[in-house]
C-alpha cells in the first residue's frame, strides 16, 4: 500500500495533489466532481455485531413483543427503565449546541472535585400512556436504587393511573444496576415491589448489546439529551428543571424529582433469602424472563 491510504483526503489536500500532476482544480472543484460520482462525507455507521450472536436473542425479542403486546391490551403497565449516564452537575461542558449570542463559559477540566454533586438519573418510561419519570440520585447507581424508584413511581403515579392492575410488566437491559444476573435486583422486586404493592412483577430484558431497543432509549433519554444540549448543568434544579421541560411531538410527558438516601454498592443476598422469593422462571430464555409473585395476599400500598 502506499502511504496516501494513510492520509486524510481532504478537499485542499486533494486539489494540491492533482496540481502537482498538472490538473488545476480548486477545493470547491473537486468537491463537486467526488459528488458527481456518488462520494460524500459519512461517519461510522454501528451495524456490525462483534462476535456470535446468541442463539436465543430472535426468540427473546419475540417474547418480549408477546408479552408487551399482552399487557398492554390489558391495559396493565408496561415500563421500560434503566440508568441515564451520570452527569457531574457544576460548570462543566455539555455536548451538544445552543443559541447564543456569545459561547457559554465552562470550566476547562471536568474534574469531579470541582462539582456540586454528581447525579444519576434512573428514569422510568410508560409505554401506555406515553409518560416519563426520572429520579435523580446522588448516590451510587445500584439493584437497591433501582428497585427503589420504581417503588416510587409507582407512589407516585403507577396506583393512580393503574388502580386495578394486578401485574406490571418491566422491560430492562441484561446489565448494569437492573440486570439479569445480580440477586440484590431480584429479592428487592420482591420485598419492595411485589410484596408490598401486591403486584406480580414480570421483568423481560433485552439481550446483551441490545440495549438500543429498550424504549427508554430513543423515547425518553435521547429528547432529553437534545433538550439540554450545549447547556452546562449547574445546579440539580436546573437539571430537573431540562427534564422536566423535554417534549415530543407525540405528546411526551415528563417528570423529574430528587431522590434522596445512600445506597451502598457490594451488597449480597444470602442463598436462603434467594430461595424464599416466588420467583417463576418463563419457559422461553427463562435466564431474561421472570415473574415476582407476592409471598402474601393482603399486600398492599399503603
Amino acid at each position: 500500500m502506499s502511504e496516501r491510504k494513510w492520509i486524510r483526503s481532504s478537499l485542499d489536500k486533494l486539489s494540491e495533489k492533482l496540481k502537482e500532476r498538472g490538473h488545476q482544480a480548486s477545493a470547491p472543484t473537486v468537491g463537486r466532481l467526488l459528488a458527481k460520482h456518488d462520494y460524500a462525507l459519512h461517519v461510522n455507521v454501528k451495524q456490525k455485531e462483534a462476535g456470535s450472536q446468541h442463539p436465543d436473542r430472535d426468540a427473546q425479542f419475540r417474547h418480549i413483543e408477546e408479552q408487551k403486546q399482552f399487557f398492554l391490551a390489558q391495559g396493565w403497565p408496561v415500563i421500560s427503565v434503566d440508568t441515564k449516564k451520570k452527569e457531574l452537575i457544576g460548570e462543566f461542558k455539555q455536548a451538544g449546541q445552543s443559541w447564543s449570542r456569545q459561547p457559554i463559559e465552562v470550566n476547562v477540566h471536568d474534574f469531579p472535585s470541582d462539582a456540586v454533586g454528581r447525579a444519576v438519573p434512573y428514569g422510568i418510561y410508560d409505554l401506555q400512556r406515553n409518560k416519563g419519570a426520572v429520579y435523580v440520585g446522588e448516590s451510587a447507581d445500584t439493584p437497591e436504587f433501582a428497585v427503589r424508584v420504581i417503588a416510587q413511581w409507582y407512589a407516585d403515579d403507577g396506583r393512580i393511573d393503574y388502580p386495578q392492575a394486578p401485574h406490571l410488566l418491566i422491560l430492562a437491559d441484561a446489565g448494569g444496576s437492573n440486570g439479569c444476573r445480580p440477586h440484590l435486583w431480584k429479592e428487592q422486586l420482591q420485598s419492595q415491589v411485589s410484596d408490598q404493592l401486591g403486584l406480580s412483577v414480570t421483568v423481560c430484558h433485552y439481550p446483551r448489546g441490545c440495549s438500543k431497543w429498550n424504549p427508554i432509549e430513543h423515547r425518553l433519554f435521547s429528547q432529553i439529551s437534545s433538550n439540554w444540549a450545549g447547556q452546562p448543568l449547574r445546579s440539580f434544579e436546573t437539571m430537573l428543571g431540562y427534564i422536566r421541560g423535554t417534549t415530543t411531538k407525540t405528546g411526551l410527558k415528563v417528570t423529574a424529582q430528587l431522590l434522596g438516601g445512600v445506597f451502598q454498592v457490594g451488597k449480597r443476598v444470602a442463598k436462603t433469602v434467594m430461595k424464599s422469593l416466588k420467583l417463576e422462571h418463563h419457559t422461553v430464555c427463562p435466564q431474561w424472563n421472570y415473574t415476582i409473585h407476592p409471598r402474601t395476599t393482603n399486600a398492599g400500598f399503603t
